[in-house]
């Protein structure tokens, strides 16, 4: 079969290289220039399936009015005329309950789980190299509130098979000694040994070259105007068909779907970056953590410290405001202080594309050759291997190796 993926981030990237190992004729159409430049160019660098949960949780209401009004606040909500955030912001807040978040927390972790076997599997038979590494991830809590409220998750975790390891404090400085300056800022953390990094961009920009040589087409530069499965899809260079078309757009997705009367309930949510040289390796970390209280994720990549997080709801911007970069800054200062260069440092935004329960949309819609694989949020580089082999298999008629039917747009009653 022929088929266009809409898309060059990891998502479509990863689409695109399992579509071809099954043997399809594949077309990759995206406005950029390149792959990844644009959600997965300069994200938190996590595989983290064991840290797959959704943001819509029980308490977090309560907990979003806090961040409000901290000053390095981990959400950030700058409301606007918009249907659709009010929209989305009322369905996750349906999505805040105990019920709710086991079941979307569950698949999350399923479907992140089966992701980076797959990633390992790719990695093991193409050599590719994108500064990973396989150190795991250390939930770090400042405080004894933090640690007593990771039960509902260690819950989750060993139902699923993850395995854990709860740290106290020495624990902590244990499997990340550039700690040791900032020990008393530490109560515990949550360790997830089987968690993996690396850098998004390095991955998705080699993958689409081994793509490319296997006879995958990627037309960059070409703006796609609409699609029309039973026609095409309109771009300002003409007319591109296929057999099945697979959405890969990210926050972008609703509008290209939108005119075939598919609502998909995805919306930005905005996130921030800094990069910065290796100054001192024994004040660096050694593979990533995650500071609990504001939501900011320290990786180290190769012989660099890539410092991630923030949940601005504001629309599709991407500005650069000096306040974000300032957060970033004071979470890796504060635990790793000397650590990172950060008169060298570069700053960056991008726009995770959200569902209102944390899952990706991946699978079927009600046009037999139209396939989404889109949603992914904070988690698209956790979930793109395996995102992309559910795809692949669906489209080649193959069973998935995972439970699917949950992943698709039916289950939001808009199939």
């Amino acid at each position: 079969m022929k088929i266009a993926v809409l898309g060059s981030g990891v998502i479509g990237v990863t689409t695109a290289w399992y579509l071809a190992e099954a043997g399809h004729e594949v077309v990759v159409l995206d406005r950029q220039a390149g792959p990844a430049l644009e959600t997965s160019f300069a994200n938190a660098g996590e595989v983290s399936p064991g840290y797959s949960a959704p943001w819509a949780a029980p308490g977090i209401p309560m907990k979003a009015i806090r961040w409000l009004m901290m000053r390095h606040a981990p959400l950030i909500l700058r409301p606007q005329i918009d249907g659709a955030m009010l929209r989305w912001l009322l369905a996750m807040l349906r999505n805040c309950t105990s019920a709710r978040y086991h079941v979307n927390k569950a698949r999350m972790v399923r479907l992140a789980e089966y992701s980076k076997d797959c990633l390992v599997a790719l990695r093991e038979t193409t050599g590719i190299a994108y500064d990973e590494g396989t150190g795991g991830t250390l939930q770090l809590f400042r405080t004894q509130k933090q640690l007593d409220g990771m039960a509902k998750d260690i819950a989750v975790l060993r139902a699923s098979g993850v395995p854990f390891e709860v740290l106290d404090r020495d624990g902590c400085v244990a499997v990340e000694p550039g700690l040791g300056a900032a020990r008393d800022k530490v109560v515990g953390g949550l360790r997830l040994p089987g968690d993996e990094t690396g850098d998004c961009f390095k991955f998705t920009a080699a993958l689409a070259r081994m793509a490319e040589a296997r006879g995958v087409t990627f037309r960059y530069g070409t703006r796609i105007q609409a699609l029309r499965p039973d026609i095409g899809v309109e771009t300002d260079q003409g007319l591109v068909t296929a057999d099945a078309y697979v959405v890969a757009l990210g926050s972008f997705s609703p509008q290209m779907l939108r005119p075939l009367g598919l609502t998909l309930p995805v919306y930005p949510v905005k996130g921030y970056s800094i990069t910065v040289p290796v100054a001192d390796a024994a004040h660096a970390p050694l593979s990533t953590l995650m500071d609990e209280s504001y939501k900011i994720a320290i990786t180290r990549l190769g012989d660099r410290i890539r410092v991630g997080g923030m949940a601005e709801i504001s629309g599709y911007n991407n500005a650069l405001p000096e306040r974000r970069r300032e957060t970033l800054l004071h979470s890796l200062t504060d635990l790793f202080p000397g650590g990172g260069a950060i008169d060298a440092l570069t700053y960056w935004s991008g726009l995770r594309p959200m569902t209102p329960d944390g899952t990706p949309v991946v699978g079927p819609t009600r046009y037999p050759n139209l396939f989404l694989n889109t949603g992914h949020g904070t988690l698209g580089w956790t979930m793109a291997c395996g995102s992309a082999r559910v795809i692949a298999d669906l489209i080649g008629g193959r069973p998935p190796d995972i439970e699917t039917a949950d992943l698709s747009l039916a289950r939001y009653g808009r199939s």
